[in-house]
């Protein structure tokens, strides 16, 4: 993780990629209502714009993720070059604060004729926010949760800082923020082209599929995916947020968010915050 302290050498084009892309999660307005959830058949199913109803439920998805907080999450990032970051903690959407534990894993040297072998690279605590994350060692013999273990970190033991454009950081600035107090404009999502993708089940529990709202200026039809969006949700019958995805240029492999509901025991801690 110390290569993640680079904050220059990225093109503009890709910042403001990036900063298209965490604009579009905040696009909403306070609307009222739900419509009742109705099932459809996947027998002939194909890509299609969002319904009414399934544009409600899009629209709920952020406001009931604030209002499960904190939320357990599982952030998973490639890299490039066969590394791969894994995220897991907890998000306040109240406070816009998080804290988890990362793992790096990735090729770490010959393995006589298997070629390299894959293991642990680094590993450690990280808390995030809207402005940045902090990285710190994970105490030894410390199995406690990750929040628990950072209360005993010093402010000085962290290594803080500002956000890059690294599929990592766009993911941990996407994850932050996707929690909002209110829902969003359900008509205002149906206008931007988000769409209906299929429905898949996870864990045991069917989800919708939908491509969120375009960027802004973003033209049908233009590129390999239609000018779809680049974040893909996964929401349940009631509006729950189960899965995001977020592509990224160049990289083949998605960003993916996981949400495992509410975890009423984590208390996040306040020393840490320190990321500006």
């Amino acid at each position: 993780m110390a290569r993640k302290r680079k904050t220059d050498g990225r093109t503009p084009r890709r910042a403001l990629w990036l900063r298209t892309l965490i604009a579009i999660t905040a696009c909403g307005v306070a609307v009222g209502g739900l419509a009742a959830y109705r099932t459809f058949s996947d027998d002939t199913a194909t890509e299609r714009p969002v319904t009414t109803e399934e544009a409600s439920r899009l629209a709920l998805s952020r406001l009931n993720l604030y209002q499960a907080s904190p939320v357990a999450v599982t952030l998973t990032a490639t890299e490039g070059g066969g590394v791969v970051v894994r995220v897991k903690g907890v998000v306040d959407y109240r406070t816009h604060r998080a804290v988890g534990s990362y793992q790096v894993t990735g090729a770490s040297g010959s393995s006589g004729t298997s070629g390299p072998a894959t293991g642990q690279l680094d590993h450690g605590l990280i808390v995030w926010d809207t402005g940045g994350l902090g990285l710190a060692p994970a105490p030894k013999g410390d199995n406690s949760p990750a929040w628990q273990q950072a209360e005993h970190i010093p402010r000085s033991g962290w290594s803080a800082r500002s956000y890059t454009t690294d599929p990592l950081d766009a993911g941990l600035q996407l994850l932050v923020g996707l929690g909002a107090d209110r829902p969003d404009n359900p008509l205002l999502l149906a206008q931007s082209g988000a769409r209906w993708l299929g429905r898949d089940r996870v864990d045991g529990r069917s989800y919708d599929r939908f491509a969120g709202p375009r960027a802004q200026g973003a033209v049908p039809s233009a590129g390999p995916d239609g000018g779809r969006s680049p974040l893909t949700y996964w929401v349940d019958g009631d509006g729950g947020l189960r899965r995001v995805t977020m592509r990224m240029p160049g990289l083949g492999t998605p960003t993916t968010l996981e949400f495992s509901g509410r975890d009423g025991r984590a208390k996040l801690p306040e020393e840490p915050w320190a990321t500006s």
